[in-house]
């Protein structure tokens, strides 16, 4: 072996230590005691996943808020502020906030990404160009997948559709959307469609990010009855869908069951939708985070993401996944093991499966990505915030931090 890993806890193996061994990039091996040669590290009861993943975030746009402002907090200012500062964007630019971004999500454990990248006019392919040599830069500790999307409309943006083409056949994976943005939402909506499919393409849109208004019309409906049409099920996700969260019983769950037989995923960002949700009412304030566990429930895939780090959608952020599961489960009021648990799997294996990463996982044969968290069970590890200890990528080092001691005195 090339390593193995000695005294591991597995989220599916609760309180019984294992050794998972490494070989040629690759799990090669998990057993009792394993009987092998090779390098060894003991982990010490803690538990060992596979790597963190991050759905949905935008690292063109991270860590500039200090050149934008933030007097109402609503998303109208958040996107009118982005939209001014990217003017001054540089593909340099660009390149050195994503690194500090990645690097933070990197040192927390996370070994692969989905952003979106915002194409247009305004900014050409500046920010495309940026975070393709981010990823090639970073590909020893992290895969990065990119979304182009439209976030200042397309259909009443001449010459957007036309980048995303050109986006898309310069190698990116996923055509994204913003619909709610845009003068002719369903028109949007179509054409990320057809892009997807003339590119057999993964689709994940923005979707039904706003207030409580219309919670009875929501494009979520459009969007899986075009998934079915396109036979995209299993190949689509949505993100935010803050207007679910304040629907009656009766229409969440018969939106949940639309998503679910439609195979559309949906991906909640709590911190951006709690942070920028609620403006518009002076008392009361709402929560605006739609309720992935009770998703789930209904069969639909959900993950939870980052979203936005240090900008006027989000003013703060460090990347970690599993604060954004703690912050999940205080939001939506999980107390239950089980729960819990579900929030881990949202940063990690569902995460996963909406990405259709199909080399990912905790079984032999998959590629190791591996993280060594300073917990011993998926549920502890999400109420404790628990610590990434070490980070592999295909077998790899990637990260170590040293467990926190205590200087007694003497």
């Amino acid at each position: 072996m090339d390593l193995i890993l000695r005294n591991a806890f597995l989220a599916d193996r609760p309180g019984r230590p294992v050794d998972i061994g490494i070989a040629g990039g690759r799990i090669a091996a998990i057993e009792d005691s394993l009987a092998a040669d090779g390098q060894s590290l003991d982990v010490s009861g803690c538990l060992v996943s596979s790597g963190f993943v991050e759905t949905h975030i935008h690292l063109d746009k991270s860590c500039i808020m200090e050149r934008c402002r933030s007097v109402r907090g609503d998303i109208t200012e958040a996107i009118e502020e982005v939209a001014k500062a990217k003017r001054g964007f540089t593909a340099e630019d660009v390149y050195a906030r994503a690194r500090r971004t990645v690097e933070k999500a990197i040192l927390h454990g996370t070994t692969d990404m989905r952003t979106h990248v915002e194409v247009d006019p305004g900014i050409g392919l500046v920010s495309l160009d940026a975070i393709e040599q981010l990823a090639r830069d970073y590909a020893f500790a992290l895969g990065i997948e990119i979304c182009v999307f439209p976030q200042e409309g397309m259909t009443n943006n001449p010459g957007t559709e036309e980048l995303m083409i050109a986006a898309m056949k310069r190698g990116a994976r996923v055509v994204g959307a913003a619909p709610y943005t845009d003068s002719d939402p369903h028109g949007q909506i179509d054409r990320v469609f057809a892009i997807a499919r003339d590119f057999d393409a993964d689709i994940d849109m923005h979707l039904d990010f706003g207030r409580l208004d219309g919670t009875e019309s929501l494009d979520l409906d459009y969007v899986c009855a075009q998934t079915e049409k396109f036979g995209r099920g299993g190949r689509v996700a949505i993100g935010h869908v803050t207007k679910l969260s304040y629907a009656d019983p009766e229409r969440f769950a018969g939106a949940a069951r639309r998503l679910a037989d439609a195979g559309v995923a949906l991906t909640v960002l709590p911190a951006t939708d709690l942070f920028l949700m609620g403006r518009d009412r002076t008392h009361a304030h709402s929560r605006g985070v739609t309720r992935a566990h009770d998703l789930l429930a209904h069969g639909v895939n959900c993950s939870l993401s980052t979203n936005n780090v240090l900008n006027p959608f989000t003013p703060y952020g460090d990347a970690s996944l599993v604060r954004m599961a703690n912050l999940n489960a205080n939001i939506c009021h999980i107390a239950s093991a089980a729960d819990l648990a579900a929030c881990f799997a949202m940063v990690t294996t569902r995460a996963a499966k909406l990405m259709n990463l199909g080399d990912y996982g905790l079984s032999v044969g998959k590629s190791a990505d591996l993280v060594v968290i300073d917990g011993a069970t998926p549920e502890g590890v999400v109420a404790e915030v628990a610590p990434v200890l070490a980070s592999f990528k295909r077998g790899r080092p990637v990260m170590t931090r040293a467990r926190a001691e205590i200087h007694r005195p003497g």
